[in-house]
Formats: C-alpha cells, sequence, structure tokens
C-alpha cells in the first residue's frame, strides 16, 4: 500500500468507526514498514485493540498472544447461572482477527522485558516489539479472605468473576441448593471487575429460586461497600420482583466478609457469622499478574495510565487497556472495570500507538461505558457514561449518556421501558462482541 492509499484508508477507517470511538488521527499517517505490534489479552480490550491497529493501518505487523482459543464473556454470565441464557451464545474465536492479518497466537505470555521491548511465552517462544498493549484482566487476591483459596474457587467454592467453567460450576451448585437454603454473595472492596455484577447475580439467583419452587429461599449480598452502582434501580427491581428474597448488608453494617470457612459453607464479618447453601465470595481483584509481575501496577494493584492515550505511566511504548487500569482518579472519575470501557479504551491507544509509529500527535478521544443489567426475563436497565481528558484528569460529561429513569408513574410505560432495556442487552453483547473479534 503506498503512502496516498494509506492515508485514505486510515481516513475511511475512522470515518466508518462508531463515534464513541472516533480517534481524529491524522490523514498523513504512514508507518514505517512492518513496524511490530504485540497484544497481550484476547479479551474485549486486547481483541479490539489488535483489530483497531491493523484497520487503521495495515502495513503494521499485528501478533495478538491469548492463552485460550475460545473467549467467553463475562457480560451476561449471570444469565447462564440462572438458566435463561447458554455459554456457547457468550464464545467466540479467534478466527475473523486472523483473516484481518492479524497473528494470532495461543500461548500464555509469562513475562515482558521493557527495556529489550520483548515478551516472553510459555511455550519458549520469544517475541519482539515496537508498541506493546497489554490487556490481561484481572487476578484475585485470594489471602484477603481467610480460609479462601485458589483451588477452592477451582473446586467446591467458584467465584465464576472470569466466566467459563466457574460459571458452570456455580450453576449446579445453585440447582442443588435446598428450599430454605441461603446463597450469599460476598462483595469485595471497590474498584473491581463489572460494579454492577453482583447485584445483577443476585436478581438472577433469586430468579432461580424463585421459578424453581424454592421461595423460601434467600439471597444475601455480603457488601464490603456502603453503596453501589445502579443502587436506586436494583433496589426498586428486588422489591417488585422478588420480596423479602434479597437481603444487602452494607459494609458499615458489617457486610466485609474477612474469613470463610468451606467445609460449613460459613462465612464470617465483624459483626456476622452466616451459614450459607451456597458460598458465592468473590475475592479483591487486581490487576494481571503478567503487569504486576513487571513492575507496571502502583501499590493498589492497578495499572496507572496517561489519561489520553492509555500509555503506561511507568514505561514507554506500553499501551495498558481493560480491567487493569485505574484510568481516572478514585473513586469519583475512574472509567468502570466493563467491557465497553476496555473497548473504547483499546480504540483510544491503538489511535495513538498508530500516530506515534508514523512520528504524529496522539489524536484526542472521548471515552465511554455502557452497561445493561437484567433482573427478570422482562425487566432491565442500563448506565451510559462519556468522558473526556481535562486538565490531565477524566471528567464525566453530564451532559452526555445517562442512566434508566427509576420513576416512571405510568405503569404500563414503566414495564415497557424495563423490556425494551432487557431486550436491548443481548444485541449490544453481539454488537460489541462482534465489534472486537469480528
Amino acid at each position: 500500500m503506498n503512502r496516498f492509499d494509506r492515508r485514505a484508508f486510515i481516513k475511511a477507517a475512522i470515518a466508518a468507526a462508531p463515534a464513541s470511538a472516533f480517534l481524529g488521527l491524522p490523514q498523513t499517517a504512514h508507518a514505517a514498514a512492518k513496524a511490530r505490534v504485540v497484544v497481550v489479552g484476547g479479551g474485549f480490550g486486547g481483541a479490539t485493540a489488535a483489530k483497531y491497529i491493523k484497520l487503521m493501518d495495515p502495513s503494521i505487523d499485528v501478533t495478538l498472544v491469548e492463552r485460550n482459543a475460545t473467549y467467553t464473556s463475562c457480560p451476561l454470565s449471570n444469565e447462564v447461572i440462572s438458566g435463561h441464557g447458554h455459554i456457547e451464545e457468550l464464545q467466540v474465536g479467534y478466527d475473523g482477527l486472523g483473516k484481518r492479518g492479524i497473528n494470532v497466537v495461543i500461548d500464555e505470555a509469562t513475562s515482558l522485558d521493557a527495556a529489550k521491548k520483548t515478551v516472553s511465552l510459555k511455550s519458549g517462544k520469544t517475541l519482539n516489539y515496537d508498541a506493546l498493549v497489554l490487556s490481561p484482566g484481572i487476578d484475585f487476591n485470594y489471602t484477603a479472605v481467610e480460609g479462601y483459596s485458589e483451588a477452592l474457587a477451582n473446586t467446591t467454592h467458584p467465584h465464576a468473576w472470569k466466566a467459563g467453567p466457574q460459571t458452570l460450576a456455580l450453576k449446579k451448585k445453585l440447582e442443588a441448593m435446598q428450599d430454605g437454603e441461603t446463597f450469599i454473595i460476598s462483595v469485595p472492596p471497590k474498584p473491581f471487575r463489572c460494579p454492577p455484577g453482583p447485584y445483577e447475580r443476585a436478581a438472577q439467583m433469586a430468579n432461580y429460586l424463585r421459578d424453581h419452587g424454592k421461595k423460601k429461599s434467600k439471597v444475601i449480598i455480603l457488601d464490603a461497600n456502603d453503596s453501589f452502582s445502579k443502587k436506586g434501580l436494583f433496589e426498586q427491581a428486588w422489591k417488585r420482583q422478588y420480596p423479602g428474597m434479597i437481603e444487602w448488608v452494607a459494609g458499615a453494617e458489617g457486610g466485609k466478609v474477612t474469613r470463610m470457612d468451606a467445609k460449613t459453607n460459613t462465612a464470617y464479618t465483624d459483626f456476622h457469622e452466616m451459614k450459607a447453601g451456597v458460598l458465592n465470595v468473590i475475592p479483591p481483584h487486581h490487576a494481571g499478574n503478567i503487569a504486576r509481575n513487571a513492575g507496571l501496577a502502583n501499590a493498589q494493584g492497578w495499572c496507572e495510565v496517561d489519561m489520553l492515550t492509555m500509555e503506561s505511566a511507568v514505561a514507554k511504548d506500553i499501551w495498558v487497556v481493560g480491567d487493569a487500569t485505574i484510568h481516572g482518579d478514585l473513586p469519583v472519575y475512574d472509567a468502570p472495570k466493563s467491557a465497553h470501557a476496555a473497548s473504547t479504551q483499546a480504540k483510544a491507544a491503538a489511535g495513538a500507538i498508530v500516530a506515534k509509529l508514523n512520528g504524529l500527535p496522539a489524536p484526542e478521544p472521548f471515552f465511554v461505558n455502557t452497561c445493561y443489567s437484567i433482573t427478570d426475563e422482562d425487566w432491565g436497565f442500563s448506565v451510559v457514561h462519556i468522558y473526556r481528558v481535562q486538565g490531565g484528569k477524566l471528567v464525566y460529561i453530564k451532559e452526555a449518556g445517562g442512566i434508566s429513569p427509576i420513576n416512571i408513574p405510568d405503569e404500563p410505560q414503566l414495564k415497557l421501558q424495563r423490556k425494551l432495556e432487557a431486550e436491548y442487552a443481548p444485541g449490544w453483547l453481539k454488537n460489541i462482541m462482534a465489534d472486537a473479534f469480528a
């Protein structure tokens, strides 16, 4: 592709992208031949970054490293546990990216050397890069809950906060519950992946119990936090759909679980001792281990980045996207750890990388988060947040986006609104998966 054609291609690619992903890349972009970009992690962030780098400049050699040949979406995985979805509907492979000319390597990245610009793989291979995109997602701090361990998570006590085998394991435990038993969800301190997820899970678990002759059972949320995302909307739904079945215990009221007994299924807080039929402990999160081991994470375990470009604050030529990042100031303006946020961060990083490899200034992006929650078959709601960077800080644009209204006095209109949003959620997921993987 000559210089003129590449200019035209990049201009067309940006024009075809969603407005939320507009990157403003200058039309004169022209990368050096065969610049090498390695992307570690094939979730929403990594897959999107690999795809958009290749779209913006096909001359760049893009390699995606992912340990699993099939990706399973966390969004809508709670519906699999309750029986309202099938895990196969959440799964996708990497053939689409391969057809775009991206080198897909099914292997595990074990370490990276920022000075040498290399990534080491479990197979023994070493990849060289000019730019590295790191999208490692999250790993868990099991030691924060005494009595819990990774071994328990993979056997008798799945947290199911990474979709896949643990999702199906937790589904089986829910199905085996006896009427009158309690399903306990332990929510870790913020920040954690999918802020509304535990509260949607509570509704989906109650949905299963209600519809399978287990109305004497309860779902108890033991929360390390004193508030949560979409609180009013969730509480409205819980009260209407599952009266008396869902109880939320805030951190200030003894909601933080500090210890568990796997043998007796008992959760312990500073104020409470509760025995469960199913004990679903979600341990605290931190950035994926490869990022922490490389020294890219701060003392709290998260990767700080340049607000505009997503480039690591501590290592040049490494861009970190998705759940591993702290993208903004905690707690007010930090972008949520969500699939949609990872997608837009990845597009911003892609634009910055292509610009840098072409010797051009980075474009100025906007960042978007969209999140749907489903509490019953015909009841859903959502939030859309749009951010921009001002004065080196991530700022929420109040005039854009919004959240589903709580107070809709007309009952038929309320039901229609919630029904439509429940229907929109699968469509949103299909679109964002196609945007990342197709």
